[in-house]
């Protein structure tokens, strides 16, 4: 009896060793696809800061120019 006892604790502890691998790989995971995801919208921001500013500049530029003239 104690040895078929002793049998399903061990079974018990390597499936809950598994899942908890598992949870810890998915976890893993999810905080990957974050970091990547935080990653592509700061340069997503970056780049249209550059457009808005160059745009800004060309107008100002333009301007100085039409009323220069």
């Amino acid at each position: 009896m104690n040895k078929n006892q002793s049998d399903k604790n061990i079974n018990n502890n390597k499936n809950y060793s598994n899942n908890n691998l598992s949870s810890n790989n998915i976890k893993t995971t999810n905080v990957n696809i974050l970091l990547n995801r935080v990653r592509q919208d700061r340069k997503k921001n970056k780049t249209k800061k550059i457009i808005l500013i160059s745009l800004l500049i060309i107008v100002i530029f333009s301007l100085t120019i039409l009323i220069t003239s």
